[in-house]
Formats: structure tokens, C-alpha cells, sequence
């Protein structure tokens, strides 16, 4: 996906929609008596921030995420880096990544260099967690030195064409533009300074000429504990006139962000009718992941994609997992045309 050419369109649609009326200034508060959709995403400002620990009486809105490095698609010596999905499986038939071939002993001297490699001066307080799902590589690196390998480096299901074997280890770019002129490092995300993360990932097989359009950064992500205010439908239970969305609501990833920004959308408007609103159904994606951001452990809650872990259980394919997957996904759909019909 092209994310600036994905924005540019939506924004298009949302400015020219004769329903919608754009005002653009900082909104530091909401009034309790509107019906209010909060969507304000991973970098909420710290004014709004305050208050919406008001409304949620959440006294900590953020943990700390991180971002990977994306370099140029010309800089890619793709004498080395080699197109392919890990099993060959893509969502279009085409190879969606590229990927950078290590050996055993390349891995190694690129571990040795990560592992010594000088981080940036931290403002991160002690007490504020990593999201778990992105974590920095050199803390992956720190915790084994084959975690690379089972995690972001992991080499299943590929095949280097120059030896026609499983390489040691590899790490995947994907594609960030339409025009492929810029590739991000997938699970690559870190907290090194900027010279050394030249230093170190120009080790990568492939990228040693590698031309930098941003480096790896860590930055602050705002979402509320959900679990302790929200209900299946993302009202707010102690105003149900106000409605939380997106990654301030607790989900990971673009559809999800979306999705819930539908889902929360649908409910407004059964609100400003007069209807009560009713959850998703339970079975469906939507009904699943709402489900989880209003019903996790508040204690230990952190954002989730959408996953099938989420759904409820089916019975009859213990040892058929794409079986099993197909009859959620059918299941799923079935539900979703039961209430949409």
C-alpha cells in the first residue's frame, strides 16, 4: 500500500462529502452532552491527553512503540536481495517482498555489531512498557542470540536462488510505495543513533550501498485501557454519548483502525436516532475485536490486531488448521450477513 497516495485519497473523499464539515484546530477537550467520536491516534496532544484521562480515569494513556528504517529501492543491490513471499504465497499472486540473505557467519558478525551498538540517550521513564509486538531489535538481540532468527530474521519458507537452499537467516523489506522507490525494513525498528544504524544495517547482505530515507526512531503511542471503560459497542460507560476509535481505542494496524472507526460510527448514529446500539456479533471480525479491546485482562492490556486467536472457538478441526481458519472465516461472514441484511 502506498500510505501518502492511501491519505491524499481519503482525504479527498472526506473534504468534498457534502455531510461533512471540516474544522481544523485542536480540540483540548469534548463536550459530554455531543456525540463525539475520539479517533486522535497514537500522538493525541498532551491537553487532550489530560482529559481524556478524565473521561476514562486511566492515570497512564501511552506506552512507548517504535518505528523501522526505510531506504531506497535504487540503493538495493538486487544482485543479492532476492523477490519472494516466505511458502510463495502473496495476496496477489506477486512477490511482495524483498529479502536479504544471511549466512551463518554473517549473521553473527551482524549480531556482535548490533549488540555493541550505542543507543540513543533515552527519555523513556522505566515504568512505561515496550509494545510487545514491536520491539526494538537490539532488545530482541539482547534476550538470545538466536531470537533474531525465530522473530523478525526468521528464514522459513524461503529460498536464496544464488544457492538454492534456506538461508541462515534473512531480514524482509517491503514495498512502500506505488512506485517501489522506497522500501521499509520489516520488524527492523530500533533506538540506535542514526550513524550507527548506517553502520550496522549496511552489514545486511544487499544493502551495503544502502541509501537511507529514515532511520529507526521510538516514539509515543496514546491509547486508553479500554478494557476498563469501553463497552463492546466503543462507548464509553460512564458517558455512552462518547465514542473511542482506532489506536486510541487499543488496535493495531490500518484495517483495524478503520474498522473500528466504522464500528464506532454505526453506533453513534444508532445513538443520535434513538436506538439502542447493539455489539457486532461475536463471531464476526468485527464483533471479535471489539470484543477483546472491552473484555482483556485491564491489568495487563495491550493493543492487538485483529488475529483468529481472538474469535470464538469451533469445534470438529483440532488438527486442520486451514480447515479450522476457513470455518471462522465462514462463520464470520454468515454472522455479519445475519444483522446486515
Amino acid at each position: 500500500m502506498d500510505r501518502t497516495l492511501f491519505a491524499e485519497y481519503l482525504t479527498s473523499v472526506v473534504e468534498r462529502h457534502p455531510g461533512i464539515t471540516i474544522h481544523r484546530r485542536e480540540v483540548t477537550a469534548v463536550d459530554p452532552e455531543a456525540i463525539t467520536i475520539i479517533a486522535t491516534g497514537p500522538l493525541t496532544s498532551d491537553a487532550l491527553a489530560q482529559h481524556v484521562a478524565q473521561l476514562t480515569g486511566n492515570d497512564r494513556l501511552y506506552f512507548y512503540d517504535s518505528i523501522s528504517p526505510i531506504v531506497a529501492g535504487d540503493s538495493i543491490d538486487l544482485s543479492i536481495a532476492f523477490r519472494a513471499s516466505r511458502y510463495g504465497k502473496s495476496l496477489d499472486g506477486t512477490d511482495d517482498y524483498l529479502n536479504c540473505p544471511f549466512n551463518k557467519t554473517e549473521y553473527e558478525t551482524f549480531l556482535e555489531a548490533l549488540r555493541a551498538a550505542e543507543p540513543v540517550a533515552s527519555h523513556i521513564p522505566d515504568d512505561v512498557p515496550y509494545f510487545e509486538a514491536c520491539l526494538p531489535i537490539e532488545e530482541i538481540a539482547r534476550r538470545g542470540p538466536e531470537t533474531l532468527r525465530f522473530g523478525p530474521m526468521k528464514p522459513m519458507g524461503l529460498t536464496d536462488p544464488r544457492t538454492g537452499r534456506r538461508p541462515y537467516a534473512v531480514v524482509q523489506l517491503r514495498q512502500e510505495t506505488a512506485r517501489a522507490d522506497s522500501w521499509n525494513l520489516v520488524g527492523f525498528q530500533n533506538h540506535l543513533k542514526f550513524g550507527e544504524q548506517k553502520r550496522i544495517l549496511r552489514l545486511i547482505p544487499g544493502l551495503e550501498q544502502a541509501e537511507f530515507l529514515r532511520f529507526g526512531q521510538i516514539h509515543r503511542n496514546t491509547y486508553i485501557n479500554a478494557p476498563a471503560c469501553l463497552a463492546p459497542t466503543l462507548q464509553l460507560r460512564s458517558n455512552p454519548r462518547t465514542f473511542f476509535a482506532g489506536q486510541i481505542s487499543g488496535v493495531e494496524g490500518y484495517v483495524e483502525s478503520i474498522a473500528t472507526g466504522l464500528v464506532a460510527a454505526v453506533h453513534a448514529i444508532d445513538v443520535a436516532s434513538g436506538r439502542m446500539p447493539t455489539a457486532f456479533p461475536r463471531e464476526s471480525a468485527l464483533g471479535s475485536l471489539c470484543h477483546y479491546i472491552s473484555h482483556a485482562d485491564a491489568k495487563h492490556y495491550q493493543p492487538a490486531n485483529i488475529a483468529f486467536d481472538l474469535f470464538p472457538p469451533v469445534e470438529g478441526f483440532r488438527h486442520d488448521k486451514p480447515a479450522r481458519q476457513a470455518e471462522i472465516c465462514r462463520r464470520a461472514l454468515e454472522s455479519l450477513h445475519a444483522v446486515t441484511a
